[in-house]
């Protein structure tokens, strides 16, 4: 059974792993002021950068999708590690050796060692790409060669094969010094009735690796009629191999993906291989899963590198049912991706293996080429269900298409297609426009309120809580001045009462993220931790007395407004007493605001 790591070695591996170094491997970060970074978030569409990292507290956050924390966080959110897996991976970067706990306080080696299993299947690699090489092996590369791959292209995707035999690797990793338990956890071996014997056994293999090019698992084709085996076999679910989550070809298509801004989809190893060496460099596959939401997260960091461009994302699935019911999974997935979607279906049939085999590599390019959208086509796959022949049948077609126009991310595009629909299925546009309006009304009908951040109020009112929150030891009579009412925003008095209740400054962050009384609020303060100040470090007393003085004047404002309103509705003969009282507050918050107004200058 697994140790934890122990916790000196933690606390090691958090101090040592700067948060820019980590968070660069996978985000562009440029300036942003205050000794700020920003980027393009890796975790959801946007257009502007609005993920920022703050090197010195060595946190991240991102104001579109209000998600943050620090290195640790943002290498399991990014990469899908776990908590120990992700300590694991920056120790390997820093090229430090961690100390394992078991639960009975004796130091141990863990079986899911991240960096053992990485060097395990380099090897295992290393083997595989050797033995393709033997006499044994002459059945593999015979059919590589019907696949119209030679052995530059054999080395390129570093294509193995694994001898037909019970424990070749097995004995050959034992040699190296790795145990059985860790040969078993990497999924390279598997247990018998004699011990432990090698998973791929006569099958050509091909590594799958992730975006960082480190050899997770890989894909096995079965050669021999005798071998009563699935046709293809995987590495099975691993502590680094998780077949969701994994895009064979990323490793060699990443750098193409970003340059061209455009990612094409096919369905297997030797596809990929096929559209490379077609010129189409930007392929990739699944691994024996459908394409899903891990997939469009992969994808999404790479296509959303610059702000202007939207790139394009390309699926490609033959025109059987099958394809159809593919890509109209994929429609499902498209809100998510902020680049265009397309299909790219060949009339024959063929697979881009196949299409270069027969047609040349020109063809597999051809294909690409034309593409047509993907709402198009999931538009057109849903209405071929119904008879619109009949009335009954273009009513049912219309109320079945609405989700699916309704869903279209980008506004500009629903008009155009609403129009096109109403065409295709000989229904007035009037029609179909009811149907997405009432299917627009439902999904909108529970949405939460959100502030403005281009309204100055809201902005003065954010710089004082990031004052108090990155600064307490700066004029704390000032902050304690203010008061629940002093902020117009509910999410920005319900920071402020949390930041009141922290009892100490000693652990100040932590204490106000305990008070915080829902997820929104949590988050919001976590955005303000990093968010960068307006004030230079030289600047900074004299910038936050005038940002408490300017919401204190606002408060005042709004104070003042209220009196005015009161004192319209008096009577001042009848009501002469109140009326004086309330007239001497007046001019007395009058006065108050004046002095404040004159202390705010300094914003």
């Amino acid at each position: 059974m697994a140790g934890r790591i122990h916790d000196e070695d933690v606390a090691a591996v958090r101090d040592r792993s700067r948060i820019d170094e980590v968070v660069r491997d996978y985000v562009t970060l440029k300036p942003a002021g205050g000794g700020s970074l920003k980027g393009i978030c890796p975790f959801h569409d946007e257009k502007s950068p609005s993920f920022h990292v703050t090197p010195s507290k060595g946190l991240w956050f991102c104001f579109g999708c209000n998600e943050g924390g620090d290195t640790v966080n943002f290498l399991q959110k990014v990469d899908h590690l776990s908590f120990t897996e992700a300590i694991e991976k920056l120790a390997g970067k820093l090229g430090m050796s961690l100390r394992y706990v078991a639960s009975g306080n004796n130091t141990a080696k863990p079986v899911g060692n991240r960096t053992r299993l990485i060097e395990a299947n380099r090897l295992a690699e290393q083997f595989y790409q050797a033995q393709l090489g033997t006499k044994a092996a002459e059945i593999g590369r015979e059919f590589l060669q019907s696949r119209g791959f030679d052995k530059a292209a054999a080395t390129k995707f570093g294509v193995g094969y694994a001898p037909d035999e019970w424990s070749s690797l097995t004995e050959h990793l034992r040699a190296s010094g790795f145990t059985d338990d860790e040969l078993k956890t990497a999924g390279l071996a598997i247990d018998g009735q004699r011990g432990i014997y090698d998973r791929f056994r006569g099958r050509l293999i091909w590594p799958i690796r992730d975006s960082s090019g480190d050899t997770i698992g890989f894909g096995a084709r079965k050669l021999k009629d005798n071998d009563d085996g699935p046709k293809y076999l995987n590495t099975p679910e691993t502590p680094l191999y998780k077949k969701s989550q994994v895009l064979y070809g990323i490793d060699l298509a990443r750098k193409e993906i970003a340059r061209r801004r455009q990612a094409v989809i096919v369905e297997g190893y030797t596809d990929v291989m096929a559209a490379h060496l077609s010129g189409v460099e930007t392929a990739v596959a699944t691994c024996g899963t459908a394409f899903g939401e891990d997939h469009v997260r992969i994808l999404r960091r790479l296509l959303m590198d610059q702000e202007e461009l939207r790139g394009e994302v390309i699926f490609t699935f033959d025109g059987d049912a099958a394809g159809q019911k593919a890509a109209l999974k994929a429609f499902e997935l498209d809100a998510q991706i902020t680049s265009q979607t397309f299909v790219a279906i060949e009339p024959t049939g063929l697979d881009p293996c196949d299409l270069r085999l027969q047609h040349g590599p020109e063809a597999v390019r051809e294909l690409v080429a034309r593409r047509i959208p993907l709402f198009e086509f999931a538009i057109k796959s849903n209405i071929a269900q119904y008879p619109i022949q009949s009335p009954e049948g273009r009513v049912a077609a219309t109320r079945s298409v609405a989700p699916l126009i309704a869903g279209i991310k980008d506004p500009a595009l629903r008009p155009e297609y609403l129009r096109l629909t109403a065409g295709w299925i000989g229904v007035e546009p009037a029609a179909l426009k009811d149907a997405i309006g009432k299917k627009a009304k439902a999904a909108t009908e529970d949405k939460l309120p959100s502030v403005d951040l281009l309204d100055p109020v809201v902005r003065v009112e954010r710089e004082a809580l990031k004052l108090a929150l990155q600064h307490r030891e700066l004029l704390p009579d000032w902050f304690a001045a203010l008061e629940q009412s002093s902020f117009s925003a509910a999410q920005h008095q319900a920071v402020f009462l949390a930041i009141m209740n922290a009892s100490t400054a000693a652990d100040l962050v932590a204490q106000v993220l305990s008070a915080a009384t829902e997820p929104e609020i949590e988050n919001l303060i976590r955005a303000l931790l990093v968010e960068p100040i307006q004030s230079s470090e030289e600047q900074l007393d004299r910038y936050a007395k005038a940002v408490y003085a300017r919401v204190m004047e606002l408060d005042a404002t709004r104070q003042i407004a209220d009196l005015k309103r009161t004192l319209q509705r008096l009577n001042p003969v009848d009501e002469q007493a109140q009326y004086d009282k309330m007239f001497a507050e007046l001019v007395a918050l009058e006065q108050h605001r004046r002095t404040l107004r004159e202390q705010a200058m300094g914003i």
